[in-house]
């Protein structure tokens, strides 16, 4: 059962209008992401997936990481529309966050904006901001939208939001 979409502010976009099937596009905002006391991307070159209920996913640029920052990890997930996806742990200063990356080498058909580009769950980080707003990291733990001032929800993932 579809919930009520929170009320939508000046500025907002309601995570209720966003597509499915999904959809890529390009943003111009500056993305940051920090571990371990290190800035380990800085870029304006982002792609963002909409998704109906979920927040916004980043996706950013595989070179524009700090040397060093992507690791690749075991494990790989499927997704219906996107394709086969493949897991990174992250790397900053004297931390690792595993498998906190994850990206598609080889994306499904309409999803090409995303080959070489890796999305980072926020929570294990110390800090993703987009154009200098700390995100925060969607419920649950499983999927990897940030949230920020610009959506308004309610967002999949916490609890009850299952069959959403």
């Amino acid at each position: 059962m579809r919930p009520v979409p929170d009320p939508v502010g000046p500025g907002q976009e309601s995570v209720w209008d966003y597509p499915r099937p999904p959809r890529a596009e390009h943003l111009d905002v500056r993305v940051t992401i920090d571990l371990g006391g290190e800035r380990v991307v800085d870029t304006r070159d982002v792609v963002r997936v909409l998704e109906t209920s979920h927040p916004p996913v980043y996706y950013l640029p595989m070179d524009a990481f700090a040397p060093g920052a992507l690791v690749p990890a075991a494990g790989a997930s499927f997704c219906e529309f996107k394709g086969a996806a493949r897991y990174f742990d992250v790397v900053g200063g004297e931390r690792t966050a595993g498998r906190a990356a994850w990206n598609y080498p080889t994306p499904s058909r309409g999803f090409e904006a995303l080959r070489d580009r890796v999305a980072v769950y926020a929570a294990p980080m110390d800090a993703c901001t987009v154009d200098g707003e700390r995100v925060s990291p969607q419920p649950g733990g499983f999927y990897g939208g940030w949230i920020t001032a610009r959506v308004a929800g309610p967002f999949k993932g916490g609890p009850g939001s299952m069959g959403w």
